[in-house]
């Protein structure tokens, strides 16, 4: 079968993740790898059997033309890229979450791939942990009979998790659009991050199947002291008539269901055991169009409308409907509107993270 070419760009430490699990894998070969940093360049080359090398990721992958084009940078450099990408002829466009930081620029790159009909894959790869799948198999067993609700939260500010909660939530949830979005939002302080963010943001989504979204991201989301690892604080589940089940990210995975009583397990975000069936799912893809990717550009895209119109409805106001009709810089209303003080925290651990110790 064919061997697949790969460009990464961005040699920190999700690029090496992305770039070693392709290597690894015998359907993929890393032919060009790109960073601004020389040294950190040299270094992942030697690691990565010395593929072709460049600081420009334009120029490069019109020299190597990659059948993938991977790129884990900072989200404020989605479109260039996707560019990049499409000059280069890449048929499949792999990238980190989020999938932009407004939706002016969602709606843009969405157009792009469409007309040229390339497939894009977003990273939302915790879906694979062991504990992940086994909340994902009671849901859809049925053991939790109607579900009505799903729900996610995390200590972690907004633009580094709440895609990844609203991901899931909708995994579980079969993927129903959303139909509108009512959210609040305090403090200023991670707005000057490299995911920049409102300090806690807290809201409600109702999809158009009837079932209830609830989402928390950042410091007034609830602690969960069972798990030890601040990132791995987040916890996604569903509710339904006859019981519930959730996933802690670092904590493994419970649920009460009325057939089967209490039921538990572990699992940890490992990207060792996470990173592979992510990477092989992309071959499937390119080897057969029907095998689409789960981590497909128009899941994470639908997720992302509702990560706006939670924004949204943080600045201006009441409800959002959904589908959004037109583009917005989300980021700039939300600066514009939330007052300048201190956010309030929901538990000792994130003061620090928030700078308030």
């Amino acid at each position: 079968m064919k061997k697949y070419s790969v460009l990464v760009v961005g040699m920190g430490k999700r690029g090496m993740h992305h770039a070693a699990a392709f290597n690894a894998n015998p359907r993929f070969q890393v032919t060009g790898i790109c960073d601004i940093d020389s040294k950190r360049l040299d270094d992942a080359a030697a690691r990565l059997g010395q593929p072709q090398k460049g600081t420009d990721a334009a120029a490069l992958a019109r020299a190597v033309k990659p059948d993938v084009f991977c790129f884990c940078t900072l989200p404020n450099l989605r479109t260039p890229l996707i560019e990049a990408a499409l000059a280069g002829g890449a048929q499949l466009i792999a990238f980190e979450k989020p999938v932009t930081l407004t939706s002016a620029e969602l709606f843009t790159i969405r157009d792009r791939l469409r007309k040229a009909g390339v497939k894009a894959v977003v990273s939302h790869q915790h879906r694979y942990g062991r504990h992940y799948q086994k909340v994902k198999e009671i849901i859809a067993s049925g053991a939790l009979g109607r579900v009505h609700t799903v729900y996610g939260s995390s200590p972690g500010w907004m633009t580094h998790m709440l895609s990844h909660l609203i991901d899931y939530t909708c995994w579980f949830n079969q993927y129903a659009p959303g139909a509108w979005a009512m959210a609040q939002a305090a403090g200023r302080a991670k707005f000057g991050d490299n995911h920049p963010s409102p300090d806690y943001l807290g809201g409600f989504v109702q999809f158009a199947n009837g079932v209830r979204g609830i989402y928390e991201c950042g410091a007034g989301a609830p602690d969960q002291p069972e798990v030890a690892k601040w990132w791995g604080k987040n916890r996604i589940g569903a509710q339904g008539t006859e019981g519930f089940a959730e996933v802690l990210t670092n904590g493994g995975w419970r649920a009460v269901t009325r057939s089967g009583g209490a039921q538990s397990g572990d699992g940890a975000m490992n990207y060792d055991l996470d990173m592979p069936p992510y990477i092989q799912e992309m071959a499937d893809w390119l080897d057969d169009p029907q095998k689409v990717h789960p981590c497909n550009f128009d899941h994470a895209a639908l997720g992302a409308e509702i990560m706006f119109a939670l924004q949204r409805s943080a600045a201006e106001g009441g409800q959002v409907a959904l589908p959004l009709t037109a583009g917005a810089d989300e980021q700039a209303l939300l600066k514009a509107r939330l007052a300048d003080r201190p956010v309030l925290v929901s538990c000792e651990l994130n003061k620090k993270e928030f700078g308030l110790a």
